[in-house]
């Protein structure tokens, strides 16, 4: 692993953080967000920012216009761009169009790619991923689907419940898994201008960062072509597996540009701040926590970049990207709370940026997969390898 970046890449990254810095940060406190995330007509000026700057789209690949970044590429520039929560938005990588993306041009027929997939990519239109469903449906147990695909004729009938869809409210295509008469599961591709395609209600939680926030969906008779099953029928969970494992790792960098702010707030205030004849730093109470900061931003960081470089080798890195997921967002998750801490009152109100990053980061420890459930699946691989060692 050779860690060291080209040229052409620490260019790109210095141009994203001047992007972020001059043209996303100052818009921070427009009032075009709301609790459910940036609205329509701030998403839309934040991408018209980043068209003008070359800088939108930029996992997507060359041939659909965007700049094709590498996993560990897009490690850096990700990581960047979030140090704004408005960041991943402007350049249109935010989840779940980042992960959707990712998936149509893996899997999507070259019709289903002009169809939904360059729009999403010009940052003309947003796409949700409907599926996890309220009890007893399926949650952090795919298995446990109950939505429900039927065929008639040429098309399929799909009935069920989704909830915690992020993106929903103005999403125009979704992504929506469901499973089949003989117990699998495939995905389809649909305008969410269909009938049978209902936005029940809006979700209230702790975070803003999500364009179309988090909705309930209601399928009810939703009839979709055949012609618009994303990939082969009965191989729903196999591409989930194919999309999730990269995006909990873009969830990863965005996150890290997120502690990162927090923490340099933090310093700021800390080299700043008198109390008792010194600065806040100069207490070894306030310095250590700066200094934890530290570690866990650089330990978090080498956990990315080296997930990054085994799914840059054409590694499946399911294993590596659920430790990285785990290791990030508990990593992150404390940095964010020292900070917090160290600006006291400023802390927890909105004079600083950073108490609304601590609302969004809490949720990250649950989204793509609670870190019980990741740790459960290590624990089995762990436990399975140190049987067949003693065989």
């Amino acid at each position: 692993m050779n860690f060291a970046l080209p040229a052409e890449l620490l260019a790109l990254k210095a141009k994203v953080r001047r992007f972020i810095a001059e043209e996303i940060v100052p818009m921070e406190r427009d009032p075009r967000q709301t609790a459910h995330g940036p609205n329509a007509e701030l998403r839309q000026a934040l991408v018209e920012k980043a068209r003008a700057h070359g800088l939108l789209t930029p996992h997507a690949s060359t041939e659909m216009g965007g700049l094709g970044l590498s996993h560990m590429e897009k490690a850096v520039i990700f990581e960047e761009a979030a140090y704004s929560p408005l960041g991943p938005i402007a350049l249109n990588i935010h989840a779940p169009d980042e992960g959707n993306i990712h998936l149509l041009e893996l899997v999507a027929t070259p019709a289903q790619k002009q169809r939904w997939l360059l729009p999403m990519v010009q940052g003309h239109i947003r796409s949700c991923f409907a599926m996890t469903e309220p009890s007893p449906g399926a949650g952090s147990d795919p298995s446990m689907m109950t939505t429900t695909a039927v065929r008639d004729g040429d098309d399929y009938l799909i009935n069920g419940q989704k909830w915690f869809i992020t993106g929903a409210e103005g999403a125009s295509v979704a992504i929506i898994m469901a499973r089949m008469e003989d117990g699998t599961a495939t995905m389809f591709l649909t305008d969410t201008d269909r009938p049978g395609f209902i936005l029940e209600r809006m979700m209230d939680s702790l975070d803003s960062c999500f364009a179309g926030g988090h909705a309930v969906l209601r399928l009810e008779n939703l009839r979709v072509p055949a012609a618009d099953v994303l990939g082969e029928i009965g191989k729903g969970f196999r591409y989930a597996q194919l999309r999730l494992a990269p995006a909990r790792l873009t969830h990863c960098m965005r996150w890290l540009g997120q502690a990162r702010r927090a923490h340099e707030v933090a310093c700021s205030y800390g080299s700043r701040r008198q109390s008792f004849g010194k600065t806040l730093g100069e207490h070894q109470g306030v310095g250590f926590m700066l200094a934890d900061n530290e570690m866990d931003l650089h330990s978090t960081r080498l956990t990315i970049w080296h997930c990054a470089w085994v799914l840059d080798q054409g590694e499946r890195g399911n294993v590596e990207s659920s430790m990285a997921k785990v290791i990030s967002s508990e990593g992150i998750w404390r940095v964010i709370d020292r900070c917090v801490q160290v600006l006291g009152g400023q802390g927890v109100t909105g004079e600083t940026i950073v108490e609304r990053i601590f609302r969004d980061a809490r949720s990250f420890r649950i989204y793509d997969g609670p870190n019980e459930v990741h740790r459960m699946s290590l624990a089995k691989k762990v436990l399975s390898r140190f049987t067949e060692d003693k065989q």
